[in-house]
């Protein structure tokens, strides 16, 4: 009895075993209710409009940059443009100055007197001086000015012949000149000490 007892135990344990392999537990399946699946659809949408505006933002952006990179092009253009055009009307005012300067170099060749060339010369350096000043090139004052570093430039010291002249300019080597406030070349000077 106790030989049957254990073959029906190695039976049943066996056929215990065949069901537990034979029986694939089946996935669970998600249940959702109204509210989980509502939520669900929101959090899509939502990510959806956010694309969206991320889209929309990033081509404006883009416009944005092409539009900015296109005005930088189109002004430095410009702004070339405006200097061959400055640089062009400055220098054909020039050329009168020019041809004056040829005539009196010819003149000289044949000159007998030296008055006439001198009155010659003379002449066309005052219109030279003209033309620049209608251009807006002003000459620096320096002589006899207190020393300024933002439109002079000290070359040597020269002990001063009296205290008032300390600090001052004394003497001129090179002129400078300026165009409104800008200086497009420092004077050289001596300064008193």
């Amino acid at each position: 009895m106790s030989t049957e007892n254990e073959e029906l135990k190695n039976e049943n344990e066996v056929t215990d075993n065949a069901a537990e392999t034979s029986e694939t537990p089946e996935p669970k399946a998600e249940k959702k209710d109204k509210k989980g699946h509502k939520a669900d659809d929101k959090l899509k949408k939502e990510l959806e409009e956010a694309n969206e505006k991320i889209a929309e933002l990033n081509d404006k952006y883009l416009r944005l940059s092409a539009e900015f990179d296109n005005y930088k092009k189109r002004t430095l253009k410009e702004r070339s443009d405006m200097l061959k055009t400055i640089s062009g009307d400055t220098l054909s005012g020039m050329l009168p100055v020019i041809d004056d300067l040829e005539r009196a170099l010819a003149s000289i060749e044949k000159a007998v007197e030296i008055e006439p060339v001198k009155e010659g010369v003379s002449l066309i350096y005052s219109k030279l001086r003209e033309y620049m000043k209608n251009k807006g090139l002003v000459e620096i004052e320096a002589l006899n000015q207190d020393f300024d570093t933002d439109l002079h430039e000290a070359v040597a010291q020269f002990p001063a012949q009296s205290d008032d002249m300390k600090g001052k300019v004394v003497d001129v080597i090179q002129k400078g000149y300026k165009i409104d406030t800008k200086v497009v070349r420092f004077a050289k000077v001596v300064v008193g000490i």
